[in-house]
């Protein structure tokens, strides 16, 4: 294998390409981030990347509402309805990219949204599978949903702003 190598080396220099060139090339390839690499992989036609939108947002959806039949077992329940949850989420990095995706979910607009609604996921998984109190579970879903409802509030201009002030109006009591 060495002498393979050592000729190759040889061929490569009586072509004029230097040794050192293809080491650096393959130290900056390889110095690539995660992402870039992800994305350079994920390379689908828009026919593709629809139909993966299309597929991955239906089955989260059929997981979301076969949640509701298990509603009384708040262990599947947190289950389904929570992977239900990540299928959709999934299903917008098709139409996207797994990059931008998580771009935006990292934009200071939405960072604090995107933290809520992925620490929410984890508890709700973990007080299913792990705690298995369905009173936890249940309010996990509860806390999931929640924050479901205000990271995707996140990219409607101004939504936020306007839940957050009508909250305030509404629980604004004097005594």
């Amino acid at each position: 294998m060495d002498k393979m190598n050592q000729a190759f080396e040889k061929m490569k220099m009586l072509v004029g390409m230097e040794v050192e060139d293809e080491q650096r090339a393959a130290e900056e390839e390889s110095s690539l981030s995660f992402m870039e690499d992800l994305n350079r992989n994920c390379a689908l036609t828009t026919k593709q990347r629809f139909y993966g939108f299309a597929i991955c947002l239906s089955a989260g959806l059929t997981c979301t509402l076969l949640s509701m039949l298990v509603f009384f077992n708040p262990v599947k329940f947190g289950i389904t309805f929570t992977l239900g949850n990540l299928m959709a989420l999934g299903s917008t990095a098709f139409l996207i990219g797994p990059q931008r995706q998580v771009t935006m979910m990292l934009d200071p607009a939405r960072i604090y949204a995107t933290a809520l609604y992925l620490a929410s996921i984890i508890i709700a998984l973990f007080c299913a599978l792990y705690v298995r109190n369905k009173l936890l579970t249940l309010l996990a879903i509860i806390l999931e949903f929640s924050g479901l409802i205000w990271y995707s509030l996140s990219y409607i201009p101004f939504a936020r702003t306007m839940v957050s002030k009508v909250f305030m109006t509404c629980f604004d009591t004097e005594f």
